[in-house]
């Protein structure tokens, strides 16, 4: 009778397998958090207070009962809700062009074969390199050209479409959308518009979602453009409008951490509206990256 094989011995679980994140990842993330989120709360406990609070021993943690009265004070010091609309008609109009823009040019520079594609490619990544503070004096003569001094198309062309947008997507076609489906669409009869709009900008969403936040906070933050070519008492955006709370005898920081915290609340909407694509288009990333 032949000897059954004796059985192997079970192999001993590594330690630590199957155990979810440890208290120390945990401990992290709220430390993080924690870092994050307070320089916001803290503006908005000064920003409930009178000034003399910043001159007190002890630093204030707990919101005040000034913040509407400050608020008050911060619309009746400056047009805020003309800088809000201002910003909002900017960076609205900014972000929609920028993820058009560059998601048509990324998908022709990923899907489209052109003489000089590799070429030209480098030349609008290489204008990244720029450094923005040397384009504005001719930028400048431009505007007083075409006599836009003090109006909102002066901030709004110059930025409707970015390098670091065209490189984000063109990376974003080549990992998500298939050449064998672009070929499909156009054998089917799809023109080259067609073919983005249906294949390429659906597969793409998650990214564009990345780029559309991207960019809203860069041109909703934008503060020396702006303070150049408007007229910061005539039609100012939210950070030229906050720079004039500043300015006087002395820095009434109250009222300057109001209309900061103002200004902060279109921002945490659009990501708390975005969040789901965003979160999805970085986790996309990483998981292919």
């Amino acid at each position: 009778m032949t000897a059954l094989p004796a059985p192997r011995p079970a192999r001993r679980r590594r330690r630590g397998a199957g155990r979810g994140p440890s208290a120390w990842v945990y401990a992290t993330l709220a430390a993080v958090l924690l870092a994050s989120t307070f320089p916001l709360y803290w503006s908005f406990v000064i920003a409930s207070k009178d000034n003399s609070a910043l001159g007190e021993a002890t630093p204030p943690l707990v919101p005040g009962g000034n913040l509407f009265a400050n608020i008050a004070r911060v619309f009746d010091t400056v047009d805020f809700w003309g800088a809000i609309q201002n910003s909002l008609i900017v960076a609205g109009s900014v972000t929609v062009s920028n993820v058009l823009l560059s998601s048509l040019a990324g998908f022709a520079f990923a899907r489209l074969r052109f003489r000089g594609r590799n070429t030209l490619f480098l030349v609008v990544v290489g204008t990244a390199m720029v450094p923005t503070q040397l384009g504005v004096i001719p930028l400048y003569l431009m505007m007083a050209e075409l006599d836009w001094y003090g109006q909102l198309q002066a901030v709004i062309f110059p930025a409707l479409v970015s390098a670091l947008g065209v490189f984000l997507m063109r990376q974003a076609c080549e990992e998500s959308v298939p050449p064998e489906l672009v070929e499909a669409a156009r054998m089917d009869g799809c023109s080259v518009l067609g073919t983005f709009w249906h294949v390429g900008l659906p597969a793409i969403r998650p990214q564009a979602a990345v780029l559309a936040m991207l960019t809203f906070m860069t041109a909703w933050n934008d503060f020396f453009w702006p303070l150049i070519v408007l007229d910061p008492n005539d039609s100012p955006t939210v950070q030229v409008a906050v720079s004039t709370l500043a300015s006087g005898y002395f820095t009434d920081y109250s009222l300057m951490l109001a209309g900061t915290s103002l200004g902060v609340l279109p921002v945490i909407a659009l990501f708390l509206l975005l969040a789901r694509q965003v979160v999805g288009g970085i986790m996309q990333g990483a998981v292919k990256g």
